[in-house]
């Protein structure tokens, strides 16, 4: 297989090849490694290739007597900076740890148990804190589909190794729109699942409920295959959600028709616009739900107010995190601003913040959800900035300069719903345009059926079509 064969497989076609050993992990593994190589160019997406521990693992799977059973045999995966995985420094996209990790946490444990193989850890923003992907450590990440923009963040090299053809699944986590950001910039599909449908283990909770682990693909069926590998509560997690009875991808092969969805691009954050290319695209997502068969309507909600939850909750969550690195004084300037800020967010402020979060939740449910199944409005109210978009900004600036990125994204955060990012056409400057489905909680398998249709129905560009 050629990388240029490979780049065109998606995760659910690999593992089916691998499975059938029509093609040997180890194959795969090459041609994947060889995408990396030549695919990455000035990106700066990837931070640490693992070639050898890459193909030690393909080749246990090619030497196993039987063939291999995992729903992601053979399946090229690269981890997001933050993630826990044996051996290996947890950096958190800065200099904060230098111990690398004795065990793999549960989410590398699920996907190594599934088969797929670990090929590289990805950039990000040290500890997550801003929707694009640059960090005094690792530099600046540039989104393949124009290298002057930024491909979002916080998961943005994970987003830009999926979007390139290195890997059909990257994996990431969104405390504040950080899946679906990167997703909508680069033209991929990305889940936040419902809070507390993925374990966090080791971690009881990130960020005070904010963060939830999650990924980003190419195709809708392989957003369903990944969650049915990652989805699970353990002992260790605060929050918890009951195991499925039926698998996503099954689910996500349904055929849903007559559900009530709404769709909208008035942002949540109160006198912000949706740029024009953005309503148009929106606009097309809602017309293609019509043809498909659903009740369409047009709203303008009556949005509840996030904000005086999600800051307890970020800037606890930003405080707690920077006293849990081996060496605080090695931190960014602006990570240790935003940490000292932070001091007010303490436990007390920060329960009582949870509290309203869930307020919040029930408010989302009874305006915007009693009569609807799916919500639909823009991942992002604007088009992808610059690169160096914060430079030299300090971290009240720079937050506040964020506002308007994460606006249609931190609320599902607070209130834990799922929500999915979609491709939804290309601006005329030929950047992505993503527009994100909403469900009530625990309804991931609605919104990847919803998905499944959206990508039968409408053209999604794909940046490795035209490589």
């Amino acid at each position: 297989m050629t990388p240029q064969e490979y780049a065109a497989r998606s995760a659910t076609q690999i593992a089916v090849l691998v499975r059938s050993r029509e093609v040997t992990a180890s194959q795969i593994c090459e041609a994947a490694l060889a995408r990396l190589d030549t695919s990455l160019a000035g990106l700066n997406a990837i931070t640490e290739v693992q070639a050898d521990q890459a193909r030690a693992a393909a080749a246990h799977l090619d030497q196993q007597g039987a063939p291999p059973t995992g729903a992601l045999a053979g399946v090229p995966v690269v981890l997001k900076e933050e993630a826990v995985q044996a051996g290996h420094v947890t950096t958190l996209g800065g200099h904060g740890n230098s111990t690398p990790e004795a065990a793999d946490g549960e989410l590398v444990r699920r996907l190594r148990a599934a088969g797929a193989v670990i090929i590289a850890r990805t950039t990000m923003p040290e500890f997550g804190q801003f929707p694009f992907t640059e960090s005094i450590r690792y530099g600046v990440t540039r989104n393949p589909w124009d290298p002057s923009r930024s491909p979002g963040g916080s998961s943005g090299g994970s987003a830009v190794a999926v979007a390139t053809g290195v890997a059909p699944i990257g994996l990431g986590a969104d405390g504040g729109g950080s899946i679906r950001i990167p997703a909508s910039a680069c033209g991929l599909v990305g889940l936040k699942p419902t809070r507390g449908r993925v374990s966090l283990a080791p971690l009881a909770q990130h960020w005070y409920g904010l963060v939830v682990a999650g990924g980003m693909t190419r195709t809708v069926a392989d957003s369903a295959l990944l969650l049915d590998v990652i989805a699970g509560s353990t002992a260790v997690d605060r929050w918890q959600w009951p195991a499925e009875q039926q698998p996503f991808v099954d689910q996500a092969a349904q055929d849903p028709a007559g559900l009530r969805v709404a769709w909208t691009t008035k942002p949540v954050t109160p006198g912000l616009h949706s740029d024009p290319q953005i309503e148009s695209a929106t606009e097309e997502v809602a017309r293609a739900l019509t043809r498909i068969g659903h009740r369409v309507r047009r709203t303008e909600p009556r949005w509840p107010v996030p904000t005086d939850a999600f800051l307890p909750q970020f800037y606890g969550g930003m405080r707690a995190e920077a006293v849990s690195v081996e060496h605080p004084d090695r931190l960014e300037p602006r990570t240790r601003q935003t940490a000292k800020l932070g001091r007010w967010a303490t436990p007390r402020v920060v329960e009582h913040a949870l509290r309203r979060g869930e307020q919040v939740a029930d408010l989302f449910d009874t305006r915007l959800l009693t009569d609807t199944d799916v919500l639909v409005l823009p991942v992002m109210p604007r088009l992808p900035p610059p690169v160096g978009f914060l430079d030299g900004l300090d971290s009240v600036r720079a937050q506040v300069k964020t506002l308007p990125y994460v606006s249609n994204t931190v609320i599902s955060n607070v209130t834990g719903h799922p929500a999915i990012s979609v491709p939804a056409g290309v601006s005329v400057e030929g950047w992505p345009i993503g527009v994100q489905l909403i469900a009530r909680r625990g309804a991931e398998g609605l919104l990847l059926a919803v998905a499944a249709q959206l990508e039968r129905e409408l053209p999604w560009p794909h940046w490795t079509s035209s490589q």
